[in-house]
């Protein structure tokens, strides 16, 4: 029996041996990841739909995020790029490590969008100028980097180094400052909620002494609302930011949205900057198919939508804002 089956796949393979090559070189091309993400299209959500602010009145208006479509960066997609004008966008992949997959890239997305949630309402609540109690900052592994040795993993909390507690980014710096590179430094970390042991080695990294890990900050604070997320397990990344936080300011503090539809992009960090984002001529288009009224960019992407808005006569005021307070007293002047 096995025999027989063994000298039918070998038949197969001399007969076939052509028409197996081509699915091999298909399969390889639709597989076979490029340093690109591919964005094809984009939409708006209302955050009311997603952000709950407690014992907060409805908006007159609507602040909305807005996202792309997106995806995998592979040949085939790559010269479709150029075909169907859908936009290319270059990932700094030197410093990832090799065995990054698609699980740690979808993680990394949820860390980015934690990350922004986070911030948003530090942000919001810095603005409004009280109501905050900051405890400390929470660092989670974002990236590894190739030269890494380690035991971490992307998503894991950490507490300590070197016995000293971690209270913000900067004590990084100042505990590794007395090791030297080659030097096997302990760790406690959180993962899945259990407090672990573990370690890492102090590397040359870019010409510096570096721990070979990228870290994102959150923050562990008390404020005097409750607010819930209810982002989908579909939606990721940190682009969001902005409108978050301008979402959350006009719930705990005054609503000066005045019954219009407001859409924009653009990170935020805790301290209210608004940071660059990617594809922004498709998020600006899915603001324009929602007859949205104002369109929110960061300076870095502020040209790119108005070159966008000429060249298609959308009729939308697009609105360039450095940090939270430009977005705020924006919609307060007008």
């Amino acid at each position: 029996m096995i025999n027989k089956i063994y000298e039918k796949t070998i038949k197969f393979i001399k007969e076939e041996y052509i028409f197996i090559i081509l699915m091999l070189i298909i399969i390889f091309l639709g597989f076979y990841r490029l340093p690109y993400n591919i964005y094809v299209g984009g939409g708006i959500i209302d955050l009311k739909d997603r952000v709950i602010v407690s014992d907060s009145k409805d908006l007159d208006g609507s602040l909305n995020i807005c996202y792309v479509k997106s995806l995998r960066g592979t040949i085939p997609t790559y010269l479709l790029s150029y075909v169907f004008d859908w936009q290319r966008e270059s990932i700094n992949d030197a410093k990832v490590d090799e065995n990054d997959n698609a699980s740690d890239m979808w993680k990394r997305e949820e860390l980015y969008l934690e990350e922004a949630n986070s911030s948003s309402i530090i942000a919001a609540y810095k603005l409004k100028g009280y109501g905050l109690k900051i405890n400390k900052e929470l660092l989670k592994v974002l990236y590894l980097y190739k030269e890494s040795e380690t035991d971490l993993k992307i998503g894991d909390t950490i507490i300590s180094i070197n016995n000293t507690p971690l209270k913000e980014f900067s004590d990084i710096k100042d505990i590794i400052k007395d090791f030297n590179i080659g030097d096997k430094i302990s760790i406690v970390y959180e993962r899945d909620d259990k407090v672990k042991e573990g370690y890492f080695y102090l590397k040359e990294i870019e010409g510096e002494k570096k721990a070979g890990l990228y870290l994102v900050k959150l923050y562990d604070y008390d404020i005097d609302k409750e607010i819930n997320f209810k982002f989908k397990s579909s939606e990721g990344g940190s682009s969001g930011g902005l409108m978050t936080s301008l979402y959350i300011y006009n719930k705990i503090d005054k609503d000066i949205t005045k019954g219009r539809k407001i859409v924009g992009t653009g990170t935020i960090d805790g301290n209210g900057n608004v940071g660059e984002i990617g594809g922004v001529k498709y998020k600006l288009k899915g603001a324009v198919k929602s007859d949205a009224d104002i369109f929110f960019v960061p300076e870095e992407n502020y040209k790119e939508a108005l070159d966008e808005k000429n060249k298609n006569n959308y009729h939308i005021d697009i609105v360039m804002v450095k940090t939270l307070k430009d977005a705020v007293e924006y919609l307060e002047s007008r």
